[in-house]
């Protein structure tokens, strides 16, 4: 058993990843209301605080929790891309070094940081990785992408896997412990669900909205499914098939499927259990609060369970062989 401690927990959804790969949940923290009572609904025996870290007492939780693991999920809305030009906030950015704390009142063997990956160009990047050596752990600062550990999702995270016993891990090295075939956008589509459409060439549509569809029709013929890019900018010409892993889910209702019944196209955004499946959130966890617009921002601020599920299982196999060393005789 792999017991951790879960901050910025979110709605759960990397904790769901940990307890797939062998670990159990001690506690829970977020700062929103509507994450928390989601977390406790999936994993009703670990505690669960809504708090921010900084207005939390680490030396007091220190004491009643000594977990295995420290996963920490750091605030990225001030990293991340899907900013554009915003200037970002340095308070925000520094919920990674606000780990700290915890890290030394709680001593886990391993901590493990994910964040988006542009957190690499933040300039005390280097000096969370350097504080975390000066702890005494060896850091493997890791570039993943979900869809290689088979997520139906391209989400590219960094993580940094911190090890106490300084042991070292690669990207190769947890893709052995992955067992899942490579999944499509098209298998988080909830097919028979019959949700409500709406014709694509209708009056009021945003004009980048339709040069997204023509392209995609350009491209692949009339009869094709596919997905748009409806809100936000992107980068792919606006569109893809549904034969790639979705694109990056983010907090905002940014996926449109376009189908073709009768031979004419309609729209309908994708829905939250579609999103949850994109996350890897399968069958097992569930959204149980919020409206549609909460819990499409849940899925996007989570960390996908399938990358998290490979770091476990690996984290299960070296205490597995530490448990297995035989204990030094002493001289008498």
């Amino acid at each position: 058993m792999t017991t951790f401690v879960d901050l910025f927990c979110g709605a759960g959804l990397g904790a769901r990843g940990a307890v797939r790969g062998g670990g159990t949940p001690l506690l829970g923290l977020d700062v929103w209301d509507l994450a928390t009572k989601t977390y406790k609904a999936n994993f009703p025996e670990a505690e669960v605080l809504t708090d921010r870290i900084e207005d939390s007492a680490p030396e007091q939780l220190g004491q009643k929790f000594r977990p295995d693991v420290l996963l920490t999920s750091p605030e990225c809305t001030s990293h991340s891309i899907a900013r554009g030009a915003k200037p970002g906030s340095e308070a925000s950015r520094e919920t990674a070094i606000g780990i700290v704390p915890w890290v030394e009142a709680m001593n886990p063997r391993w901590v493990i940081v994910e964040n988006v990956n542009r957190m690499k160009r933040w300039d005390r990047h280097d000096e969370l990785v350097r504080t975390i050596e000066g702890l005494g752990y060896e850091v493997s600062d890791l570039y993943l992408n979900s869809a290689d550990f088979g997520s139906a999702q391209a989400r590219k995270r960094m993580f940094l896997v911190c090890d106490r016993e300084r042991t070292k891990v690669s990207r190769d090295k947890l893709l052995e412990f992955v067992d899942s075939s490579p999944q499509m956008a098209r298998d988080i589509i909830n097919w028979d669900a019959g949700y409500k459409t709406a014709p694509l060439y209708k009056p009021g549509r945003a004009v980048a909205t339709m040069e997204r569809a023509e392209r995609a029709i350009a491209a692949l013929g009339r009869g094709k499914p596919f997905i748009i890019v409806y809100y936000g900018s992107d980068y792919a010409g606006g569109w893809q098939t549904l034969d790639a892993p979705l694109r990056t889910v983010t907090t905002i209702d940014r996926f449109g499927l376009v189908t073709w019944p009768g031979g004419t196209p309609h729209l309908r955004m994708l829905q939250p259990d579609e999103l949850l499946e994109a996350m890897g959130g399968g069958k097992e966890h569930s959204l149980p609060y919020g409206n549609r617009r909460d819990k499409v921002k849940l899925c996007g601020n989570g960390v996908c369970s399938d990358v998290m599920t490979a770091i476990f299982r690996w984290i299960g196999s070296a205490q597995g062989v530490a448990q297995e060393q035989p204990t030094k005789a002493v001289n008498a």
